[in-house]
């Protein structure tokens, strides 16, 4: 075979140790150009010291393992048609969650540079919520479910407002949803007329009685909505308020109106007993 290179030669031109090369061979990641059938020596060929090259990038961005096989399955076929489309989606899916991850991560230093600065406290104040009537759909929310609940939620209310104008949507969320990770939870869409013929079977007409409450407005992703809470509550202990069971959000501006999380504006409302007004 022309131009081998010994697994030691390949390590000092690629920079990975020989460990590591041995790993993406067992890992079916890298296999080399040729091995000895009675010595078990590895050789590799020059034309693969870019695919060494790259399968260090996407492991040090934690690509996951069925994700490169499938790049370099793609890529080893050659470049136009589907297999190209398959390595760009590979490499799309990935970057977009390492801009995800990014964004969370800073957000993180931004909340715990807050919390950190003794001056930096967000303003609640007490409130009141006046009355509405509302559409609502109501359910138990399982222990370890995503959010999908919710999109189903407002999907149903969305069908039954139709066209429509409606105010702000909101949920009301028992304590035990934060605390013991499931509980009772009721997304709302104000309405000021009745059920229309067709709508969801999950959708109800709800009247909401006017409710005191501590609130405060928050900017933003929701990453750092529980200082927030940690705002309200804090200020309903501190002027001895009696909680109730539950916890209001209204999202003033939110993923219903639009997709930049930095535009989002969502009221926390902790309700207190009516005598607190």
């Amino acid at each position: 075979m022309a131009e081998r290179l010994t697994i030691g030669e390949f390590s000092r031109i690629t920079h990975l140790s020989i460990r590591a090369l041995r790993r993406y061979h067992e890992q079916d990641l890298l296999v080399p150009a040729e091995v000895d059938p009675v010595t078990g020596y590895r050789y590799y060929s020059p034309a693969q010291v870019r695919s060494a090259l790259t399968i260090r990038r996407f492991r040090d961005l934690d690509l996951p393992l069925a994700d490169l096989r499938r790049f370099l399955r793609a890529e080893s076929a050659g470049p136009g048609g589907a297999s190209h489309d398959t390595a760009q989606q590979v490499v799309a899916a990935h970057l977009r969650r390492l801009e995800d991850r990014l964004g969370r991560t800073q957000r993180a230093v931004e909340a715990l540079r807050e919390l950190l600065d003794p001056e930096a406290e967000r303003t609640a104040t007490l409130g009141v919520l006046p009355a509405q009537q509302v559409f609502a759909v109501s359910l138990d929310v399982p222990e370890g479910a995503d959010l999908s609940w919710y999109d189903s939620a407002m999907r149903d209310l969305d069908a039954a407002a139709g066209r429509r104008p409606v105010l702000p949507a909101g949920g009301r969320y028992e304590h035990e949803l934060f605390t013991e990770g499931h509980g009772r939870a009721t997304v709302y869409l104000p309405a000021d007329g009745p059920l229309p013929p067709g709508a969801p079977d999950t959708v109800r007409e709800l009247r909401l009685p006017r409710r005191s409450a501590v609130v405060a407005t928050h900017v933003g992703p929701h990453d750092d909505l529980d200082l927030t809470y940690g705002a309200v509550g804090s200020f309903a202990a501190r002027q001895g308020l009696r909680a109730q069971s539950i916890v209001e959000e209204v999202y003033l501006v939110g993923p219903h109106d639009t997709d930049e999380p930095e535009r989002w504006r969502t009221l926390v409302a902790w309700l207190v007993e009516p005598d607190a007004d």
